[in-house]
């Protein structure tokens, strides 16, 4: 049975009583999963984060809207309390290896890893460890990157999910790809599915119609009218959907998408890549263990986090501070 997530990402827009409204109101819609985002600002990003849209009247920079979309560990013990109550699975996307360690002693499920994060070796190798089964989604990857990151895993014996996924907002019926979820679960033999940011049910229905083994889509709330017949019943733009949607069938299985060629801005890569960094102030003469580093957005500052092993077990050859981007001359 295709495993159904809903994602709220920032739908909340930083308020908890909203993100508690999404959970009452997704548990009647017979989807298996709520899933939210873990963003802790000071672990995930820095003031170098550019927006991708600068969509926000009150944030200045990117870095003030992850802290407005934080909740602290006992806020999250709450949400998963309430999933709980309402028997929804809770789920949560990590964006930093201390939302991995809070979501991990929460006893989640499985572990979302979003696009930007697929070769984020270190955050893998520390979700690897917890033994949960784990969802890539790949729209910032090729299948160069996603061999790579299927690899890297293998030594853990993680149940591992690979979701294709366009990064896109909104994604155009020709650019769903649902040609990749199978050429995934062909080359890697992994359970595929389809992360959807279109905004329409129809490319959710096309990958449940090919054997999805996991669907997620974005939702957000709608309006719902009082009628004795309103909830059976298709009104005339529902009606104009579904001709929509017969027209989009067909665009999507006769358009393909070759995943071994870039689709995206390059920029994007380094835009939502990471950089290796220090979680804590450490002294010259100090050596590196795996707790002390964290991956921080943008990559291109210093050492990649695809790098990690190569800096464990290493000596500082200087004093660094918390949260400070990792060069090749900072060890020996």
């Amino acid at each position: 049975m295709t495993y159904i997530i809903a994602e709220i990402g920032q739908a909340h827009d930083g308020s908890l009583g909203i993100l508690h409204s999404y959970i009452d109101a997704v548990a009647d819609t017979g989807v298996d999963a709520i899933k939210f985002q873990t963003h802790i600002a000071e672990a995930e990003s820095s003031p170098l984060e550019g927006f991708r849209i600068n969509f926000s009247y009150e944030d200045k920079t990117r870095f003030d809207y992850w802290k407005r979309m934080s909740f602290n560990f006992a806020q999250w013990q709450e949400i998963k309390a309430h999933c709980d109550s309402v028997g929804i699975d809770f789920l949560s996307t990590p964006f930093s290896n201390q939302a991995v360690d809070w979501l991990a002693s929460l006893d989640m499920k499985m572990f979302k890893v979003g696009s930007g994060d697929v070769s984020n070796y270190l955050m893998l190798d520390k979700i690897g460890k917890t033994g949960k089964p784990i969802i890539l989604s790949s729209g910032l990857s090729s299948l160069e990157d996603i061999e790579g990151s299927l690899n890297f895993l293998s030594r853990y014996g993680n149940e591992v999910a690979v979701l294709q996924c366009t990064t896109k907002y909104p994604t155009a019926f020709e650019d769903v790809g649902l040609n990749v979820m199978t050429d995934i679960r062909k080359r890697f033999s992994v359970k595929t599915g389809l992360s959807d940011h279109s905004g329409s049910i129809f490319p959710a229905l096309a990958a449940a119609s090919l054997g999805a083994d996991v669907i997620e889509v974005h939702t957000v709330f709608d309006r719902r009218m009082f009628g004795p017949d309103s909830s059976s019943s298709l009104t005339l733009d529902e009606l104009r959907e579904l001709v929509k949607g017969i027209r989009a069938i067909g665009k999507m299985l006769s358009a393909t998408i070759d995943k071994s060629k870039p689709q995206l801005d390059p920029n994007l890569k380094t835009l939502f890549g990471k950089t290796l960094c220090i979680n804590k102030n450490k002294n010259a003469g100090s050596i590196i263990s795996v707790d002390d580093l964290d991956g921080k957005k943008p990559a291109g500052q210093g050492v990649t986090v695809t790098e990690f092993e190569k800096v464990v077990g290493k000596k500082l050859t200087r004093g660094i501070q918390q949260w400070e981007f990792i060069q090749e001359a900072d060890y020996e």
